[in-house]
């Protein structure tokens, strides 16, 4: 099902999961409130999507929590998710489960979610669990959300974290989920984002990074000139990284407060 309006109206509740809807949004985490005072930070601070397998190494980034936008025209967010009670695997159904209904992805993120759907509807079976539900690498979800106060319509096309250099044998328990972001409008894709969800003493902890703008630019089937030619136009439609990082911290935290009772209830019917 898809909608094109913020929240929920009468009858979208009458789901089996429309209980989860809560408007209410704990504040943010200090930690990215902390991010948010220090501002913009140099992009040599900010990891590059060339060296995204350090993400497996471990400790921290020198970045775990900022912005800011590089030399090129880009941008670059970092944002860290803490998960007491949330495994890696319930991340991973959720990326294959939220798509398939807008009232779903509306749950994530119940003030900036307006709607979602796979691009194909396949039905492709396999070991991932096949379907509208159960499997995302290989597919695009195109969604439509607020990012602060602009309302954006972006491609989500999911890949499998080796085309970025992340081998699964070294993910062991951890959770990699990688995509490239596009426009729906036009062949152009303008970045990607990884969100990388380790196991913890009490739970998991989820590091999202996200790489919009100047290099990643590129028109599909396109090559250099005509990057080049759509590089300053994008730029200028890029969201703001503060809204960026903001809208990340609330939807990853908010859904992580009840996403093992969500679990729980769907993941095996």
């Amino acid at each position: 099902m898809t909608t094109t309006y913020l929240g929920y109206r009468r009858g979208d509740g009458d789901t089996e999961w429309g209980s989860f809807f809560n408007p209410e949004m704990a504040p943010l985490p200090r930690h990215i409130v902390t991010a948010l005072e220090h501002g913009p930070q140099a992009d040599e601070v900010l990891l590059a999507l060339d060296d995204v397998s350090t993400l497996l190494d471990e400790g921290y980034h020198a970045t775990e929590n900022g912005y800011g936008k590089t030399r090129d025209g880009g941008l670059r967010v970092s944002a860290l998710t803490e998960m007491p009670g949330v495994t890696p695997a319930m991340w991973d159904w959720w990326f294959g489960w939220h798509g398939s209904d807008a009232r779903r992805y509306k749950l994530w993120h119940p003030r900036a979610h307006v709607s979602a759907q796979w691009k194909d509807d396949s039905g492709v079976t396999g070991a991932a669990g096949g379907g509208p539900d159960g499997r995302y690498v290989g597919r695009t979800s195109l969604v439509q959300e607020y990012i602060g106060s602009n309302f954006a319509r972006i491609g989500i096309s999911f890949v499998d974290p080796s085309v970025l250099g992340i081998g699964r044998a070294a993910l062991g328990d951890s959770v990699a989920v990688c995509a490239r972001v596009g426009s729906i409008e036009l062949p152009v894709d303008i970045g990607w984002l990884v969100h990388y969800i380790r196991p913890t003493a009490d739970g998991s902890e989820m590091r999202s990074r996200f790489w919009k703008g100047g290099a990643h630019v590129a028109v599909r089937g396109g090559n250099r000139l005509t990057d080049s030619a759509v590089r300053l136009l994008v730029a200028r439609q890029l969201p703001d990284p503060r809204d960026l990082i903001v809208h990340c911290a609330q939807e990853m935290n908010h859904l992580a407060g009840f996403l093992p009772a969500l679990h729980a209830r769907f993941a095996n019917p």
